[in-house]
C-alpha cells in the first residue's frame, strides 16, 4: 500500500491530469487542498469527491505556520474549512508550530488530523527534472509511504513525468494505492 497526496490545488489543468492518470491505475489519493483555489474551481473539487477521493485542508491561503502568528494561522484554517470538509489538515510547507497545533486540536469545529509525509517528490523544484522526482519517490518509497506530489502549475513540468513513472512502477510491483 502507497498513499499518493497532492498539495495546493484543485488546479484548472493539474488536477485534471492527476485524474485521468489515478483512473488509469484505479488509484485512490488524498488532496489538501487550499481553501481560496477550491472557491475559485468548484467543478474541479467536485470532481475529487466524486472520483472518491479524500481532501483535506490545506489552509485559505497557504499560509506558513512559521511566518505567521496562531490567531492568524487558526483563522485562516477555519476560513477554509467553509469549503473543505475534512478532518485531515496539513500545514503549507511542512510548518506549524505546537501552539498552532495546541490551538488546533483545542476547537474541535477544525481539522484534528494532522497528515504530514515521509516521501516528498520534489515536483516543485524547478531545478530538478521529472525524471529525477520519479527516482526520488522510487528509491525512497516503501510500503505504508505518505507521498507528497503537488497539482500546481508550478509543479506541472516535472509532475507530468514523475507521476506516470511512479504509478507504473510501483503498480508492475504489485502495489495498491490508497486515499488517507
Amino acid at each position: 500500500m502507497l498513499y499518493l497526496s497532492f498539495d495546493d490545488g484543485p488546479h484548472p489543468e493539474v488536477t485534471p491530469f492527476v485524474l485521468e492518470q489515478l483512473a488509469i491505475y484505479n488509484a485512490q489519493a488524498t488532496f489538501f487542498c487550499i481553501g481560496k483555489n477550491v472557491q475559485l474551481y468548484p467543478d474541479i473539487y467536485a470532481a475529487l469527491t466524486e472520483a472518491n477521493h479524500t481532501v483535506g485542508n490545506h489552509t485559505q491561503n497557504h499560509m506558513n505556520g512559521w511566518e505567521n502568528n496562531t490567531a492568524n494561522y487558526i483563522d485562516d484554517i477555519q476560513q477554509a474549512t467553509k469549503s473543505i470538509r475534512s478532518n485531515l489538515f496539513r500545514p503549507p510547507y511542512g510548518r506549524i508550530r505546537f501552539a498552532q497545533i495546541k490551538a488546533l486540536r483545542s476547537d474541535p469545529s477544525l481539522p484534528q488530523d494532522i497528515m504530514m509525509w515521509d516521501i516528498l517528490s520534489g515536483d516543485f523544484d524547478t531545478t530538478i527534472s521529472g525524471d529525477q522526482c520519479a527516482q526520488n519517490v522510487i528509491q525512497h518509497a516503501g510500503p505504508g509511504s505518505i507521498i507528497v506530489f503537488h497539482d500546481s502549475a508550478k509543479a506541472m513540468d516535472r509532475l507530468k513525468v514523475a507521476l506516470p513513472k511512479v504509478l507504473s512502477h510501483f503498480s508492475q510491483l504489485g502495489y495498491q494505492f490508497k486515499a488517507l
